[in-house]
């Protein structure tokens, strides 16, 4: 009788593998909410120690970490504006919003729910489908990449604001600062500015801490902000949505899930572009779009999923072809290098009960971590009745701290505290600060793929000769057709109503 997946879950639910799966969620959570410390370095740190373990074990103990930090990322998010990972940049965008309007619970619980329905739903996908899709990956090659990446800025920029040229001017500048640094393809120096500490380009970290973090802390001194919600706050079961709020956020979880798991497995994709890419899907199906930014749940519910399904969606090249998608799972793939374990085609049939087993602990670790964390959805959300007296210094501690962590220099903290005041000026401007960071996060993608695609060609008319490159730079130009017209219209309503206001 061939071993499936009800063979993995009875072999998962052992006392010992389920410990392994709780102390790497606890872990996972504790490092998704610390800013600068990301599931990679983690799971580098702990890399000896899980080499003691039995092979399950330190498989799961090392997933629990991975998929524990993509949930715990959006807790200091939603409750401080400081994204823990950088794929919660989006979810901070509705999240905090919510936390300012009193739901800081409700935006917490629809995290951990959206990160369960995620986890689920790319559990399943693995078990049944992964083996068979994981070689569509293989199939997007440089061309494939620099259309996803025009696609996303773009419709990225067209939903940013108000303006599709200031959205523009800021995705620019954002990929500008990407290229600080080395060149990707011939490896010589450029706009280092003469400075060593730039000859390896920003760092992500100081950048998102300064941006969200700082500039939020500015942002409250500057409007004098006592206190981030001065309300009442209930139990935490009163805290969980219901009804219509608890409706929209599932169907924005799912619609996540689903675009985020596909997106997962090509290799190098960010579960921040997807959360990005999930953020814009909820901005278009919405019959409220505006209301993006003030406190949508879907804006909460659908980078979460988005983001988390793609963590799941790595599991899927990185065990049937051995290839990683991510820095974390790179480091998996040594773990199970080191154990003996040859990742690839073969493994579902030479090794069976294992794979099904840490399939198996993939659903048994996404229950402990919704467990875990909706209880403590009320101690969390009672973090903004502290007063901002105490909170700000304690917020602009740990933003210090997160800048310094990656690269333990002082010269981050200095990068931190600059964007910190770009991002402040950002605020006071109205500028859509999200619209800079994808065009940092994007920016090294978009220009290896561009100029890998070209050299390729010898022309750029490889982008119009191929169809999925030429499909998503038809379909960018549509959203910024169909966006253009409908923020002209909109432009055109409101001077209307304000002039019907002022004959009144």
């Amino acid at each position: 009788m061939s071993i499936g997946i009800i063979d993995g879950l009875l072999n998962a639910l052992t006392f010992a593998n389920i410990g392994f799966a709780v102390v790497g969620c606890l872990l996972g959570t504790l490092v998704g909410v610390l800013p600068g410390l990301g599931p990679a370095s983690a799971m580098a740190i702990l890399l000896p120690v899980a080499l003691y373990l039995p092979t399950t074990g330190a498989i799961i103990i090392m997933a629990g970490i991975y998929y524990g930090a993509m949930y715990g990322g959006s807790t200091t998010a939603i409750l401080m504006n400081i994204p823990g990972e950088v794929s919660s940049i989006v979810t901070a965008q509705d999240g905090f919003p919510m936390t300012k309007n009193g739901q800081a619970g409700q935006a917490l619980a629809i995290a951990a729910i959206g990160s369960y329905i995620a986890g689920v739903f790319g559990t399943i996908a693995i078990a049944i489908i992964g083996p068979q899709i994981a070689g569509v990956a293989l199939s997007f090659g440089p061309p494939e990449y620099f259309g996803l990446v025009f696609f996303s800025m773009t419709a990225l920029i067209s939903f940013s604001g108000p303006s599709l040229l200031s959205g523009l001017a800021l995705g620019i500048f954002g990929m500008w600062l990407a290229t600080v640094g080395v060149d990707p393809l011939t490896g010589t120096q450029r706009l280092n500015f003469g400075t060593i500490e730039l000859m390896k380009g920003f760092d992500i970290v100081p950048v998102l801490v300064g941006l969200f973090g700082i500039a939020e802390v500015l942002t409250s001194v500057d409007q004098k902000i006592a206190q981030i919600y001065t309300g009442k706050l209930g139990s935490w079961l009163s805290m969980i949505p219901k009804g219509d709020l608890l409706k929209r956020g599932l169907k924005a979880a799912l619609r996540g899930s689903g675009l985020g798991f596909v997106l997962g497995l090509l290799p190098g994709m960010l579960p921040a572009l997807t959360a990005y890419l999930a953020y814009d899907v909820e901005k278009q199906v919405s019959k409220t779009p505006e209301k993006f930014g003030t406190g949508m749940i879907e804006g909460v519910a659908g980078p979460e999923a988005a983001n988390n399904a793609t963590a799941m969606a790595g599991f899927i090249p990185l065990l049937s072809l051995g290839i990683p998608t991510s820095p974390a799972l790179a480091i998996l793939l040594g773990t199970l290098l080191i154990s003996g374990v040859t990742p690839g085609p073969m493994m579902f049939e030479q090794q069976p009960l294992l794979i099904w087993t840490v399939i198996g602990s993939m659903l048994i670790a996404n229950t402990v971590l919704v467990i875990l964390n909706l209880p403590l959805v009320g101690l969390w959300a009672r973090i903004c009745l502290v007063p901002y007296s105490i909170l700000g210094p304690i917020i602009l501690s740990i933003c210090v701290i997160g800048a310094y962590a990656p690269r333990n220099t002082l010269f981050d903290v200095w990068i931190a505290l600059l964007f910190g005041v770009i991002g402040f000026v950002m605020r006071r401007l109205s500028m859509p600060i999200s619209t800079l960071v994808l065009g940092f996060l994007l920016g090294p993608m978009f220009e290896q793929s561009l100029r890998q695609s070209i050299e390729m060609a010898g022309t750029p008319m490889i982008f119009f000769e191929r169809p999925i490159p030429l499909s998503l730079i038809i379909a960018a130009l549509i959203v910024v057709g169909v966006t253009s017209y409908l923020k002209r219209r909109s432009g055109e309503v409101s001077t209307l109503i304000s002039q019907s206001t002022n004959e009144a």
